[in-house]
């Protein structure tokens, strides 16, 4: 009897599986969310999905509920826990394998977060603009300087923030191409879990010899400050700084490029709206046409994962404990109740309350230190490169729609 009625049980779950749509849905343009979230976000805000392994999901679009469950204490971010909707096979074997505060709840997820939040703050990030603009300005120099069509993607929208990054803490900007291999791996689906933690391990010993190295022989950078420990910096051990400079390094520059290659493309269609930031003087512009690009782009594309620790009602669901979580904050920056005419690239907005750094206590760490990447970028971009243009159709472009970050592949471009 207890045999059928689990039966029945499976049989009932198998039919409501059949009838939830695939996450992550399918898009028709490639410079806007999946239709059918926007579909969702009129008529079932909180509705069933079904994740790669077969398992049931809930997925959250509205703008009010997305800030609601992102600060919500009844919601983990703890991959661990039963019932958390895993991003694919192998980014849930390196999560399992190597904890960060970006999987971590609090109070631990607070202690690791104090450890470096002073060196994101707003006075600590406005001292690197000069550093931020050399940089900005040297990789224009190296696409200029280069073959035409070049490639903008690894020419300049992976190379900016990667070079920033990688002087804040200290890594060899040389060594780049190592980084940018293994953080493809680890993110990229078809990869698996023996890959992904393969690569995920390999940057982590690479980073404990640097650390090691920082120890013996201290810069002026994060990661030697760290390893020096001071006492502000509480006691860290060498695994757990090179699992902490592992983070920073792959959040410092994955997303920020991804939004500086999509921006580049909506301001391409928008020609009017790039010349004004070509030939602004005012930094309020560029600050809020960088808040109305991070809206508009949304690159995390798989969405805010969380599970349920208790009982939590939603837009008129019941979302029981143990069951996932996931938040779209593409479709939720694109709310009508919040923007009007959301389709639309505006730069005179006003679109700082958008939720693509997340809300609440995960908060991106980096976001102060992104935007200002991302107003320098744009502030210098079109005035270095008033020519700037697409050397092929928009059509020809291969974009990463079965990645965590959206973003493009390869952007050939001429000037």
């Amino acid at each position: 009897m207890k045999d059928a009625m689990k039966d029945a049980v499976r049989e009932e779950s198998a039919e409501a599986a059949q009838g939830e749509e695939v996450w992550p849905l399918p898009r028709r343009c490639p410079l806007a969310p999946p239709r059918g979230l926007a579909e969702r976000l009129r008529t079932a805000p909180v509705a069933r999905i079904r994740l790669w392994d077969g398992s049931s999901a809930w997925v959250v679009t509205r703008y009010d509920d997305v800030r609601a469950v992102l600060s919500d204490p009844r919601t983990s971010v703890d991959p661990r826990i039963n019932g958390y909707p895993q991003v694919n096979a192998g980014l849930a074997a390196v999560r399992h394998a190597e904890r960060s505060m970006l999987n971590r709840d609090d109070p631990e997820h607070a202690a690791v977060r104090r450890r470096v939040s002073g060196q994101f703050t707003v006075r600590k990030v406005e001292a690197l603009r000069p550093v931020i603009q050399r940089v900005v300005d040297e990789r224009v120099d190296d696409l200029l300087a280069g073959p035409m069509p070049a490639d903008f993607v690894h020419g300049f929208a992976l190379a900016v923030p990667l070079g920033i990054i990688c002087e804040l803490l200290g890594v060899p900007f040389g060594d780049r191409a190592l980084f940018e291999g293994w953080t493809a791996t680890m993110f990229d689906p078809a990869a698996g879990p023996a890959r992904s933690t393969a690569a995920s391990r390999a940057m982590s010993e690479y980073l404990a010899r640097l650390v090691r190295a920082k120890k013996e022989d201290p810069r002026d950078d994060l990661l030697s400050s760290l390893a020096a420990g001071q006492p502000a910096a509480g006691a860290m051990t060498e695994a757990e700084l090179a699992n902490l400079a592992r983070v920073l390094l792959i959040a410092g520059h994955e997303t920020t490029a991804a939004t500086i290659a999509l921006g580049t493309l909506h301001l391409l269609g928008h020609p009017a709206q790039a010349a004004e930031l070509r030939e602004a003087t005012d930094p309020a512009l560029v600050a809020g046409a960088v808040e109305e690009l991070l809206r508009i782009t949304t690159v995390v594309q798989s969405g805010r994962r969380r599970v349920a620790t208790a009982d939590i009602e939603l837009g008129g669901q019941l979302i029981r404990k143990g069951e996932g979580i996931v938040v779209a904050g593409d479709i939720a920056n694109r709310d009508p109740a919040v923007f009007a005419d959301p389709d639309t690239l505006d730069i005179h907005r006003g679109a700082r309350h958008h939720v693509t750094f997340g809300y609440g206590v995960h908060q991106c760490l980096g976001q102060v230190l992104a935007r200002a990447e991302l107003q320098t970028v744009f502030g210098t971009l079109f005035r270095r490169i008033p020519r700037l243009a697409l050397a092929v159709p928009l059509e020809e472009l291969r974009f990463k729609d079965d990645m965590v970050t959206y973003g493009v592949h390869r952007m050939p471009v001429t000037w």
